[in-house]
């Protein structure tokens, strides 16, 4: 297979105070960040948004992304929150990164941003023909509409994934090679979850698509290799799957947990393991899937056990699991708060520490 050519590259186009190309910055609502545009709070983080990514620097804050809302970084006594009037390129957070330097990255609803500590510098799309994929070890990747993008420690290029050369029916979306999940895995395979092509892996020297059991029917919505080295894949329908480094095992259907009903007609379902947005490991070895409709469950390696609101968390949607250095669960629901996990049960974030 041929090397693609890249199509795009982004470049640096503006330092502090981004803004959304209509100018428009969204409006908090009722029940919004508490105090934004930098100012330090002890007050509750609450936000009527979805908590969609969590990350512990290398100084040991913690930056919650939001739906909509911006971003919070928690020092350990207060949370300081950044939104679009700050410098922040978009208030849609969807991923958080740190690069070699200590500098975090945002990958929003409107481009990526940097933020070193004081100002936010956006990176914008810009022709570059000619370069080609390659990866190496600290490089930074962000899904993008039509494949993914790299930061190589120095500048920002964007590529778009070939076709795969297996015979598809239409899709009915005109993205289906969009990447929503990023892995490179421990022997530096890159793996990429896209909206409706399944997983892509690319070894350095060619792709290779992965569709079976279902798993193109759906947005794959993150990757996950286990300390076993088994690969995890979250389907937005069709539930989990593990590839074992052979074979790609549906494990939603294996477990009797699968939801047809919103396959076919969007119908989500208690009890079920089908729309899965986010995987992690625990200190014990235990996976945990989170749903955006059926709580979070956890893996022992034998039995599962499913955790919803009746169990203390407080939504039954799930859209990121974290866990810090310290091995504590972090779990970022849909509006209705962040939640640690320590063993036995659920407790609210509250920006002051953890509430009990």
């Amino acid at each position: 297979m041929k090397t693609p050519t890249i199509l795009l590259t982004l470049t640096i186009l503006t330092a502090p105070g981004c803004k959304n190309p209509d100018g428009n910055k969204a409006a908090p609502g009722d029940n919004a960040i508490v105090r934004s545009s930098g100012e330090s709070s002890d007050i509750a983080l609450q936000t009527s948004k979805p908590i969609r990514c969590i990350l512990q620097d290398k100084r040991g804050n913690y930056w919650f992304g939001t739906d909509g809302d911006g971003v919070c970084r928690y020092d350990g006594k207060s949370l300081t929150c950044l939104t679009e009037k700050d410098g922040l390129c978009n208030n849609q957070v969807r991923t958080i990164q740190e690069d070699n330097l200590g500098n975090l990255w945002f990958g929003t609803g409107d481009g990526i941003c940097r933020y070193d500590g004081n100002t936010f510098t956006k990176f914008m799309e810009n022709e570059s023909p000619g370069k080609v994929w390659k990866d190496e070890p600290g490089e930074l990747w962000f899904g993008s509409r039509d494949g993914a993008c790299r930061y190589d420690g120095r500048s920002l290029t964007c590529f778009s994934l070939p076709e795969s050369d297996k015979k598809f029916p239409p899709a009915n979306s005109s993205t289906p090679y969009s990447v929503y999940s990023v892995l490179e895995d421990k022997s530096g395979n890159l793996w990429l979850g896209t909206e409706q092509r399944g997983v892509c892996r690319y070894n350095g020297n060619r792709f290779t698509y992965f569709t079976e059991k279902g798993l193109r029917t759906a947005a794959v919505r993150c990757i996950f290799q286990d300390k076993h080295g088994n690969l995890w894949f979250g389907n937005n329908g069709g539930g989990v799957y593990r590839y074992d480094g052979t074979t790609v095992s549906n494990f939603t259907e294996e477990r009797g947990l699968s939801n047809p009903d919103f396959v076919k007609s969007l119908i989500s379902k208690p009890g079920t393991l089908a729309r899965v947005w986010t995987i992690a490991e625990d200190k014990d070895g235990n996976l945990w899937f989170g749903t955006i409709d059926a709580g979070a469950w956890r893996f022992d390696g034998k039995s599962l056990t499913n955790f919803t609101t009746k169990d203390g968390l407080g939504s039954d949607a799930v859209w990121t699991i974290y866990r810090d250095r310290a091995g504590t669960l972090w779990f970022g629901t849909d509006g209705r708060g962040i939640y640690t996990f320590d063993g036995g049960s659920f407790h609210r974030f509250a920006g002051k520490g953890n509430e009990r």
